[in-house]
């Protein structure tokens, strides 16, 4: 099965267009899609996101998903594991990470400051 991403050398990403909330989040939640697309109707394909949380924002509720999930948060704060009010959880600094398979059970999310997450998403080859 290939890979829907195209060969794409180093360049500058504009950060300050191309973001939309993704959708099911709360405003202050906004994604940039920088490579390739995620059918998760027929489960196939992959991609990579970047996703930013506002300050203060949080969602209420656990996520679950039928692909694999790689994290990397690039800066900022995120808590998780909140409750509905936003809290709770446990902390986590820049430069830590996580990998999360089919069905697993992860979220809720929060971040106090504002962060920047680097998220990779795909399905198992069939």
């Amino acid at each position: 099965m290939a890979i829907n991403k195209l060969h794409d050398e180093f360049h500058t990403l504009d950060m300050s267009s191309g973001w939309e909330v993704p959708q099911g989040y709360p405003s202050g939640i906004q994604q940039k899609i920088i490579s390739g697309s995620l059918d998760e109707t027929n489960k196939k394909g992959s991609r990579t996101r970047l996703l930013r949380f506002d300050a203060g924002t949080f969602t209420t509720k656990p996520f679950v998903h039928d692909y694999w999930e790689e994290v990397f948060l690039v800066s900022g704060d995120l808590t998780v594991g909140n409750d509905e009010n936003g809290q709770g959880g446990e902390a986590f600094a820049p430069f830590t990470y996580a990998c999360r398979p089919p069905g697993a059970f992860h979220g809720p999310f929060l971040s106090k400051t504002g962060c920047l997450l680097l998220e990779i998403h795909y399905f198992d080859p069939a």
